[in-house]
C-alpha cells in the first residue's frame, strides 16, 4: 500500500469500534469539516473515529488554472462534462485506500462510513457505489453524480445494500438542488437504499441537517 493521503484524525473517544471518512469541498481541506464532531454529540461509546483527508493540490481550469485542494479538475461549469474523470478515478483510489487501511487496522467494513460534501461528495457516489464491499453506509452531502451512465454496468452488488444519505439545500446556487436530485433519483432507480432530504439553505450544512446526519450516523455505526 502506497502512502496514505494526510488527514486530519479525530480519535475516538472511547475504544474504536468505528470509522467515518469524509471528504471536504473545491478549495476547502480536512480541516474545514472537523469542527463538526463536536456539534454531532454522539455518544463517546459508539467508539468513532473520523478522519478528513485532505485532497491533492492541482490547478482547476475554471478558476484560471488556480491551484487549490481538489479532489478533481472542473473543465467546465456543464454539470455532464464538469468532474475531471481520471481525477475522480485517481481520487477514488486514494480514498478506498483509506478504507483498506481502516479494515487492516481491524475495523470492519460494515462499521465504515464513506462521507462527502460536493466534490467530496461526487467521490462518495462514485466509490461508495461501485465499492465491492458492504459499508456501513454513503453520505452525499449538496452534490452530483459522475460518469452516472457506467454506474448500472459497474456498480457493486453489495453496495446496493448499504445505506445512502443523500442531502441538498433548497437555495444552492452552486451546485442545484435538480442535480443532487437527479443522482439520488438514479441511485434509487437502481435499486439502491437511498433517502433524500431538503433543507432551506445554501451550499453548506445546517443545524437541522447536522442533526439529521447525528441520528443516521448513530443509527448505521450504533449496533
Amino acid at each position: 500500500m502506497g502512502e496514505l493521503l494526510p488527514s486530519v484524525v479525530v480519535d475516538a473517544k472511547h475504544n474504536h469500534q468505528a470509522t467515518v471518512i469524509w471528504l471536504h469541498g473545491l478549495g476547502d481541506s480536512g480541516d474545514g469539516f472537523a469542527p463538526i464532531v463536536p456539534a454531532l454529540n454522539i455518544p463517546d461509546e459508539l467508539g468513532i473515529k473520523f478522519i478528513f483527508p485532505h485532497a491533492p493540490v492541482r490547478p482547476v481550469t475554471i478558476n484560471n488554472g488556480m491551484a487549490m485542494r481538489a479532489w478533481y479538475d472542473i473543465k467546465s461549469m456543464d454539470f455532464g462534462s464538469r468532474a475531471d474523470l481520471d481525477g475522480v478515478k485517481e481520487s477514488a483510489a486514494q480514498v478506498e485506500a483509506l478504507i483498506e487501511a481502516e479494515i487492516a487496522a481491524g475495523i470492519p467494513p460494515h462499521k465504515i462510513v464513506l462521507a462527502g460534501f460536493s466534490q467530496g461528495g461526487v467521490i462518495s457516489y462514485y466509490l461508495g457505489c461501485r465499492y465491492p464491499k458492504a459499508l456501513a453506509g454513503i453520505m452525499t452531502l449538496s452534490t452530483y453524480m459522475a460518469d452516472g451512465e457506467t454506474l448500472a454496468t459497474q456498480m457493486s452488488e453489495l453496495s446496493r445494500i448499504v445505506p445512502i444519505f443523500a442531502a441538498h439545500g433548497t437555495h444552492d446556487d452552486v451546485v442545484p438542488v435538480a442535480m443532487g436530485k437527479a443522482a439520488f433519483q438514479q441511485v434509487d432507480a437502481l435499486g439502491y437504499n437511498a433517502t433524500w432530504k431538503e433543507y432551506s439553505m445554501q451550499h453548506n450544512v445546517c443545524p437541522e441537517e447536522v442533526n439529521d446526519i447525528s441520528n443516521w450516523l448513530q443509527k448505521r455505526l450504533g449496533d
